[in-house]
């Protein structure tokens, strides 16, 4: 077909192909017999099922520690099925931080942005070079891993009081997270984070409670800890504490502190979404136990009510007093596709020491934990899984890589639109009709539903230039809801377009997935999620050619 003196394929060889008018027959998607608008063609779309697909909110985090050097982005491992060399970098949606609060904000009024120098700075700027928005979890108990609030923030009189259960580490603090001193100043950081980071090109997501042991939202203190006895060390006589006192004010406690502090982050962050880890003993005193606190539920109701997502940093462990059991697994079953949820692997096998548990946990093999986080993940129908620090992220490549690419094809969101149909031939000033199906190959889903994105990803027709496939015209459909295209479900939409701002001319149909958040100079909205179709059928920005059209 020629326009203008440019030859156009009005069909795209391979991937597509275009029929005329008339009723569709039965194929995979197992829709079939629908009635074409009148005088369009059907262009069918053949999905690309294996390349990475870097869209928010889906694939692999790769974990980096806070004090790693930019280098570590360039990590690579030969994986066990292929012999090739790959780049971890290249598998993962975002980068994952969780460090103590003195790390980001180690002066008052001074922050790891502001310091050319900090590590943290260093590893945020390299990422961002590669395209890699950031995520992470703020710390603030000492306990098991150093101080973690900062001492300034003491020294401001906020409330603490002396850890913990190793002697020897009896100067570190745990805050009382009831006071009002300690409070003041966590809420002037999460502000002041926020205002320069509340942008989801430079945050992923926001593991945002952080209290509690590593963060994880249990051991959470109110009022103390329980002393345990004495213990000589080096000539002195320490004082040994356990875990946080219960007492009959626990409860209020625990329902008030989880309003503070999801309502602190989600009044902040607007733009980025926030996730929570679901346990059976969120914001609980103590830490282990197979049965679920009574409230722990309402706990993170509170929580899904501000914003916030699921995540969970124990898939795979199996121990019932605190790995990841039936309680778990029924919670996140009441929240499928409802709200994403996000995969941490447990700690069974890594370099920290931890090797000796994993028949405990009733594996053989790193490659055996690997496939046990992976089928845990697949039951929860998880958006996202992680590649930890050292030996844990070595095994996913060289022992597991295969679960690395049925995860890549298989979870999370994988979109594309596996038949377009639009008219060739428009009259100047005319309406059309225009019809898509959108299928994900995914076993997660788009969360459009999400607070913070309020369906901000549309569907969008675009007619482009015929020089430079740059799109000249846009129309949106608003009526889209990517949060309800599910596996096996084909979602199919009709869509009428004026075409009274269209001139005269020659232009290429393309489809694509918009943020309606981001407007470019001549009005376009930019393409905010890329499809699952070929690039060699996509434009330098991510729209689907589908075929030529007249307007005359």
């Amino acid at each position: 077909m020629k326009f203008n003196g440019l030859f156009v394929m009005p069909v795209l060889a391979v991937l597509m192909a275009v029929s005329c008018t008339g009723k569709e027959g039965p194929d995979e998607g197992g829709e079939g017999n629908t009635q074409l608008p009148s005088g369009n063609v059907q262009v069918k779309i053949t999905p690309d099922r294996t390349s990475v697909l870097k869209n928010p909110l889906t694939g692999w985090v790769m974990y980096v520690s806070s004090t790693a050097d930019p280098s570590y982005f360039d990590t690579e491992f030969t994986v066990n099925t292929t012999g090739e060399t790959v780049k971890v970098v290249d598998y993962a949606t975002c980068f994952y931080v969780r460090a103590g609060w003195k790390k980001f904000n180690p002066e008052e009024g001074k922050y790891f942005w502001q310091i050319p120098d900090d590590p943290l700075n260093k590893l945020y700027r390299r990422a961002q070079e590669l395209g890699l928005p950031m995520a992470f979890r703020v710390v603030v108990d000492g306990r098991d891993q150093g101080e973690n609030t900062p001492e300034w923030v003491y020294e401001k009189g906020a409330g603490y009081w002396p850890s913990s259960e190793i002697p020897r580490f009896s100067n570190r603090k745990v805050p009382n997270v009831m006071d009002e001193t300690w409070r003041k100043w966590y809420e002037r950081f999460i502000e002041d984070f926020a205002a320069e980071f509340n942008d989801p090109t430079k945050l992923a997501f926001i593991d945002a409670y952080g209290l509690g042991k590593w963060g994880e939202g249990h051991n959470v203190c109110y009022e103390g800890l329980e002393v345990t006895g004495t213990e000589e060390y080096g000539g002195v006589t320490y004082t040994k504490y356990g875990d946080g006192i219960v007492s009959d004010k626990t409860v209020e406690y625990k329902e008030n502190t989880m309003e503070w502090i999801t309502g602190l982050y989600s009044r902040c962050f607007t733009k980025v979404p926030l996730v929570i880890n679901y346990h059976r003993q969120i914001g609980h005193p103590r830490s282990s136990g197979s049965a679920a606190q009574p409230d722990s539920e309402h706990l993170l109701q509170i929580a899904i009510d501000n914003g916030y997502c699921l995540r969970a940093d124990s898939f795979g462990m199996h121990n019932q007093d605190w790995g990841y059991n039936d309680w778990e697994r029924n919670f996140v079953k009441q929240w499928s596709f409802k709200v994403p949820v996000i995969l941490e692997g447990g700690y069974v096998w890594s370099n920290s020491g931890h090797q000796s548990s994993i028949k405990a946990e009733g594996y053989e093999t790193a490659g055996d934990v690997r496939e046990g986080e992976f089928l845990e993940g697949q039951l929860a129908y998880v958006n996202m899984m992680d590649f930890r620090v050292g030996d844990e992220v070595r095994t996913w490549f060289e022992e597991a890589f295969n679960y690395v690419e049925q995860f890549n094809e298989e979870g999370g969101y994988r979109l594309y639109p596996d038949r377009v149909s639009v008219p060739q031939n428009v009259a100047l000033g005319s309406d059309v009709t225009v019809t898509s199906r959108w299928i994900n190959l995914g076993w997660g889903y788009c969360p459009t539903n999400l607070k913070q994105w309020n369906q901000k990803y549309k569907v969008a027709y675009a007619l482009l230039d015929m020089k430079t496939e740059e799109p000249v015209y846009e129309f949106i459909d608003e009526s889209s809801d990517l949060s309800t295209w599910l596996n096996g479900s084909p979602t199919s939409y009709s869509f009428d377009i004026s075409m009274k701002p269209v001139a005269i001319g020659g232009y290429i149909w393309a489809v694509g997935l918009v943020d309606t958040t981001i407007e470019k100079e001549n009005g376009i909205h930019e393409i905010g999620l890329k499809v699952a179709v070929d690039k060699d059928f996509l434009t330098e920005e991510g729209w689907v050619k589908l075929t030529t059209v007249t307007v005359n």
